[in-house]
């Protein structure tokens, strides 16, 4: 068991969510080098003073690159942590190096959090060997055990946060699929009901067309056998994605059923304006308006508080597109924030697969608010 689970960690791909270097790494650089220099100046008590004070201070840079390459950082600071030792135990001075170093702890989260697999295993050797040569050349007793905790320590900081990490990227990737799922369900249920009618308009064409010219015989007969295979072979694609769930051949509700959905819900009043003229809306798109407006209304009775009114907007725009706004003018939740909920991440999910765009947050007057824009036109 015990190898089955270093060849997992050893085969671990690097963390793919790495940030993208920004301005307070360059502040934090900073402060350490100023933070080293200072020390070096003031300390009483530096062995090899000069040369200890650059190392330290030339060794800060290198936090830069602890996310890009968190391996070549632990073997350069660690590496220089290890030549010092040995400088210690040759030399005859002790503990060569200035506490301000310490901050050689941050590449060690770094490579826990975003190195691959095997840069850990490497990097954790070397840092153990480092670890190892600093105890022999300057032995304090019970102070070296609270340096080895605290590199345990930054250690499992990396693993717990990465975990943290990859757990959040596997709910919104599941939450994804979920709605892609739901999308899928709904295409197929549409379609197959119109594909329905078809055949059994066909079969009806076929039952009357004994004094019709010959062709249009066989022309029915082609549409009637067109339309049952196409919905064969839907059937067959889809049901991997239903998981055994059945069919439903009703139409979807759409936008035109944004009245009854307001209706059911136990809040005292939910407006609803409706274009006069819904016809012509592709049936995804009918059925989308109508499920992110139930999303968006869920979320208002859920997490907005003392909420005494919804608003339920839909708006034919210019150019092809159609609106749909939904307000509330509840106390918003402090934890309903834009970047977190799955609702929020299938809702998202469910109008860029349509070639729309979505925006969610608290309104300046007050409560919350969902735009989202859509094309009218079916997608290709």
């Amino acid at each position: 068991m015990t190898t089955t689970a270093l060849s997992s960690l050893w085969a671990e791909p690097r963390a793919t969510d790495a940030p993208e270097r920004v301005s307070r790494d360059w502040v934090l650089v900073g402060a350490l080098m100023v933070a080293a220099l200072l020390e070096g100046v003031l300390r009483d008590d530096v062995a090899w003073r000069p040369f200890a004070t650059i190392v330290a201070v030339g060794l800060a840079p290198v936090v830069l690159w602890r996310r890009t390459h968190p391996l070549a950082c632990v073997l350069v600071a660690f590496g220089t942590v290890m030549a010092l030792g040995l400088a210690s135990l040759l030399g005859g001075a002790p503990s060569v190096g200035l506490d301000t170093m310490i901050y050689i702890l941050v590449l060690v989260y770094a490579l826990v959090r975003w190195g691959s697999g095997r840069e850990i295993v490497i990097g954790l050797a070397v840092v153990a060997v480092a670890a190892a040569i600093g105890t022999v050349a300057d032995y304090t007793g019970p102070a070296d055990l609270i340096g080895g905790f605290a590199i345990l320590a930054a250690a499992a900081g990396g693993a717990a946060f990465r975990y943290r990490a990859e757990s959040w990227r596997r709910a919104l990737d599941q939450s994804r699929g979920e709605e892609r799922v739901k999308l899928a369900r709904e295409l197929h249920d549409m379609v197959a009901h119109h594909v329905s009618a078809i055949a059994v308009q066909a079969q009806a064409g076929r039952a009357t067309a004994g004094q019709r010219p010959e062709a249009a015989l066989e022309a029915l007969a082609v549409i009637e056998g067109e339309a049952s295979r196409t919905l064969a072979e839907m059937r067959a694609m889809v049901r991997v994605l239903r998981d055994g769930a059945p069919a439903e051949y009703a139409p979807q509700p759409g936008v035109a059923d944004l009245g009854s959905l307001a209706r059911r819900a136990p809040v005292p009043v939910v407006d609803v304006e409706l274009p006069d003229d819904l016809a012509g809306l592709p049936p995804q798109v009918d059925a989308a308006v109508y499920r992110l407006a139930q999303e968006a209304l869920t979320n208002a009775l859920r997490h907005a508080r003392n909420a005494s009114r919804v608003e339920i907007q839909v708006v034919v725009e210019g150019a092809g597109r159609l609106r749909l706004r939904v307000t509330d003018d509840g106390q918003t939740d402090p934890g309903r924030s834009v970047n977190h909920g799955f609702g929020l991440v299938g809702m998202t999910e469910r109008v860029q697969l349509l070639g729309g765009t979505l925006r969610a947050g608290p309104a300046p007057e007050g409560g919350w608010t969902v735009d989202a824009e859509l094309p009218t036109e079916a997608r290709r």
